[in-house]
């Protein structure tokens, strides 16, 4: 099937709380760290497979100091014959909102054609401790 799932994980290691409201800032990016051109960044995972964790309606999310939230990037690694080139990105950048600071992280996304990269919302995680 070709499903990929991969989660996100951010901790507020600041002294003061943070606020969160929606989807990951995200950029695809190639071998050199260029924006990589013709992948569709969906809101919601639940148009690349159900039960990826990444669905739901965007929540605020306040984080204390040391608390966490959470999201998912999930897609498939499928092609077809004649639909186009297959995409292989090493890298993503990530802003948890509008203004923050980058991160840059290496899920290692083999989209082949299908041209789609599913993000969830943030979520607090209740499990980390």
């Amino acid at each position: 099937m070709g499903l990929r799932v991969v989660g996100l994980h951010l901790v507020n290691c600041g002294t003061r709380t943070y606020e969160l409201n929606g989807y990951p800032r995200l950029e695809v990016l190639d071998a050199d760290h260029d924006i990589v051109d013709g992948v569709r960044i969906l809101q919601g995972t639940d148009r690349i497979s159900t039960g990826t964790g990444g669905t739901g309606r965007p929540q605020r999310v306040t984080l204390r100091p040391g608390e966490a939230a959470q999201s998912t990037l999930a897609w498939r690694n499928t092609t077809e014959a004649g639909v186009g080139d297959p995409v292989n990105a090493p890298y993503v950048r990530v802003r948890a909102k509008q203004g923050a600071d980058p991160v840059t992280v290496m899920p290692e996304l083999d989209l082949g054609t299908t041209g789609k990269l599913g993000v969830g919302p943030w979520k607090k995680d209740e499990t980390y401790r």
